[in-house]
């Protein structure tokens, strides 16, 4: 995410602890071989993983208020038994336990983080090898404001809509709360299989690729796939929408607002054949296929992430930084709650690579502002101090990583990121994993630049 100044204050509302929906689990366990997924050493077994969601939804006439079904398929790939899973309800997190703008029925569970998660018992635990389904019916009521989900007259946005799976790691459960400043998500790769409903006057930009089909008289049938992807996003609206395809073959659909140009749509489209290009050429060819970029210079943020699907404003430095999400963030997952440099660091860097300066000298930036001022520090530390969020995540990050370039030299650091991304793609990075990997091609000892820049782990 691209911040632009700080994020309208939520509503204040009680944290009642309560269960949502009191109907009944429906849960199928079939044994199943171990996921042949290998992962990098040092990473450690996260589950549940091989995850799978096909989700039906149908909109009323505005586009948001969707009814429908959601199925989650997992499998249990850590050694220990699997008793209950966790539902992260993002959606949630304006209204919280007074309000639940996303809710479910069907299924039984106990919620917590202020109704941001659903805890859902299992009939009996997992074994390793072992998976499970859980199904349910879905209501999504979009809320007033525009957002990253939330809506502004005809238009809606619909990131962080569907429930996903927590990641159960070797620090535990991942139920850390919701952020504005930046991000709180943290899933596995998974693969979603979406049907969306709406008024045919309505377009449904979406994660995936899509496939259009008459409906009912009025209504189009929106069917989308995802392949590998850490969440999925989708906006409806009367948006005005342009078309192209990168140089290297990546379909890419640019999905205006009325406050944004014919003009400044077809800028930010060549602008996004030209970024996705080289995003390639230097982390791994993009694997989506497609892509979404809406935009509405209505956000009060300058641009936010999802696999495949961007929200922008008229901004090339934010679009730019979207698009590297897809590798730092998307494709090359990280805990955005308790790493947010993982990926808001690299995808500044990235930024830089493609706009320029690339080697920008970073020497007399303005580094800390106190002892326990870390690179490396979570969301909850740049909640409390959120004026210091972008000075330090995005810009030191940024220019830490263009001295371990200069440290390394050009052509050995742009191999590391390169071999790194493919280490990892669709993993898991970590701040120790990059460390030893920085220092496997290092010709000194680190030790003291990663002191320097403070970053820890």
């Amino acid at each position: 995410m691209r911040r632009r100044h700080g994020p309208p204050a939520l509503n204040a509302v009680p944290a009642v602890l309560a269960v949502l929906a009191v109907l009944a689990v429906l849960l199928s366990v079939v044994a199943a071989a171990p996921p042949g997924h290998s992962r990098p050493p040092g990473d450690g077994p996260r589950t549940p993983a091989v995850v799978t969601h096909t989700v039906t939804l149908r909109s009323d006439a505005t586009g948001a208020v969707w009814r429908g079904h959601q199925r989650v398929g997992f499998t249990q790939v850590a050694p220990e038994p699997l008793s209950a899973v966790h539902l992260r309800l993002w959606g949630n997190a304006r209204g919280g336990c007074a309000a639940p703008a996303v809710r479910l029925t069907g299924i039984t569970g106990t919620a917590t983080a202020d109704c941001t998660a659903l805890e859902v018992p299992l009939p009996r635990p997992l074994r390793q090898g072992e998976s499970g389904t859980l199904d349910f019916e879905l209501s999504v009521d979009v809320p007033e404001g525009l957002d990253r989900f939330g809506r502004d007259g005809a238009y809606t946005i619909l990131g962080n809509a569907l429930p996903t799976l927590a990641v159960l790691d070797g620090d535990g459960w991942h139920l850390d709360p919701y952020t504005r400043n930046g991000e709180s998500f943290y899933s596995l790769a998974a693969d979603y299989s979406v049907s969306l409903d709406h008024p045919s006057d309505l377009l449904v930009p979406a994660t995936g690729s899509a496939v259009d089909t008459p409906g009912a008289p009025g209504r189009t049938l929106t069917t989308v796939t995802a392949h590998q992807v850490r969440d999925f996003a989708w906006a409806a609206g009367p948006f005005t929408r342009l078309t192209g395809r990168s140089a290297d073959g990546v379909r890419i659909g640019v999905f205006a607002a009325p406050d944004v140009t014919a003009e400044e749509a077809g800028r930010m489209l060549e602008l996004a054949r030209t970024a996705i290009d080289a995003h390639s050429a230097r982390f791994g060819a993009y694997p989506y296929g497609e892509l979404a970029v809406v935009l509405d210079n209505a956000f009060w943020f300058s641009g936010m992430e999802y696999p495949g699907f961007v929200l922008d404003r008229v901004k090339p430095s934010a679009l730019v930084h979207e698009l590297a999400h897809q590798w730092w963030y998307g494709i090359v997952g990280d805990d955005q709650y308790r790493a947010p440099w993982l990926d808001e660091s690299f995808s500044e860097y990235a930024t830089d690579l493609v706009l320029g300066p690339a080697d920008k000298d970073c020497a007399a930036a303005p580094r800390w502002e106190s002892e326990d001022e870390r690179l490396t520090s979570p969301m909850s530390h740049w909640d409390a101090h959120p004026d210091r969020y972008e000075a330090v995540v995005y810009d030191h990050g940024s220019c830490a990583l263009h001295e371990l370039g200069r440290l390394l030299g050009e052509d050995t650091m742009a191999a590391l990121l390169r071999d790194y991304a493919r280490a990892h793609w669709y993993g898991v990075s970590t701040t120790a994993a990059f460390k030893a990997a920085a220092q496997a091609v290092s010709p000194v000892d680190l030790a003291a630049f990663w002191r320097e820049h403070r970053i820890d782990g």
